[in-house]
Parts: structure tokens; sequence; C-alpha cells
């Protein structure tokens, strides 16, 4: 079984503490004036998508987790859970909320995602990357609201708020980082 130690720490690394996979989000090694070197890091849970924090000092191992990805279709909210297609086999996959908590802003029928399998068990839901959505609300302009970089709340068509230009409308068609949250362009 393949380990992770102090060294291999780095953004983006996977590993399994206490039987939970996480995702290395954000790392820094320290070295005190007195004692051994440590590294503080910043780990987000595959299970349920909640970020820790794990001092790792030297001599510490991790396992690194298996984690397999499959793309499957959003089909709709059934009252308990969210339901999926397999886009190969045509089966169907439903996971509960709490498993699907950060994705789920992002849902839209028959938008792809990808589900994460750990241990031959779905986990958790990944959304794409970038998105092409529409604003159904958001506050109207003002003559003055020009000044560069303010932005203000706007909500899209799957119910996700993300902060936006002032020039851009309601109805409007635009593109959206769903990791962070972010606008990233108006579509024309």
């Amino acid at each position: 079984m393949a380990t992770v130690g102090m060294s291999d720490i780095k953004k983006n690394v996977r590993l399994i503490v206490g039987e939970v996979p996480y995702k290395i989000v954000e790392f820094q090694h320290v070295k005190p004036g007195k004692g051994a070197a440590f590294v503080r890091m910043k780990m987000k849970s595959f299970l349920n998508g909640k970020t820790v924090e794990k001092t790792v000092h030297a001599g510490d191992k991790f396992e690194i987790p298996v984690i397999d990805f499959k793309t499957m279709q959003y089909l709709y909210d059934d009252g308990d859970m969210y339901q999926f297609m397999d886009n190969e086999t045509y089966d169907q996959l439903g996971l509960p909320y709490d498993q699907c908590e950060d994705a789920s802003k992002w849902f839209k029928d028959g938008i792809n995602v990808d589900i994460v399998f750990f241990r031959n068990k779905a986990i958790s839901v990944q959304a794409p990357e970038t998105m092409e959505l529409i604003i159904t609300e958001t506050p109207p302009n003002f003559k003055g609201d020009t000044s560069s970089g303010s932005k203000k709340p706007a909500t899209l068509e799957t119910g996700a708020v993300v902060q936006i230009p002032y020039h851009v409308l309601e109805g409007d068609l635009i593109k959206v980082n769903t990791v962070d949250c972010e606008y990233l362009e108006k579509i024309k």
C-alpha cells in the first residue's frame, strides 16, 4: 500500500486520515527555531466536503486512497435523494443530500457530474469546473454604479448565488467557476 509522508505533502495530494479520504487544499512547512520541523495543512473531505486542519510531524505516514471518478448525468431530486444515471449502462444511483452538499447548488437537469467512488462506494459528487448559467435574479443598475471592481449578488437558474459586475443584468448568460463560486465572463 502506497503511503504519504511529511515531505510528500503538497496541494491536491490525497490521503486517508482515520478511514476518511481527504485532499490537501493548503499546506505550510514550518521550521521553528527550536524543535523539529512540521507541516500544517488544511484538508477537504471527499465524504462531506468539510475542511479540517491537521499538523504532520516527521515519521507520520498516511495511506493514499484509491479514488475513482465516474461521469454520470443528474436526473432529479426525488425528495429524499438526488438521482443520477450512468451514461453507459443507464443504471440509476441515488445519493443522499449530505453527500452532495457542495455540488447540489449547481445541479441542473441533464448536467453531467463526476461521482466520486471510494472502496467501490459512491461518496460524493463534483460539479463541472465551469458552467454557463442564466441569471434569474439580480438588483437593477442605478446611475453611478460604474465604479471598477464593485460587484452585486446574482441568483442563477440553479439557485447558486455569485457576485457579478454591475453591467451584467437579469436574463444574461454567464460563465461561472463552480469550484470558487466566481463569475468568469458574460456569454454573448
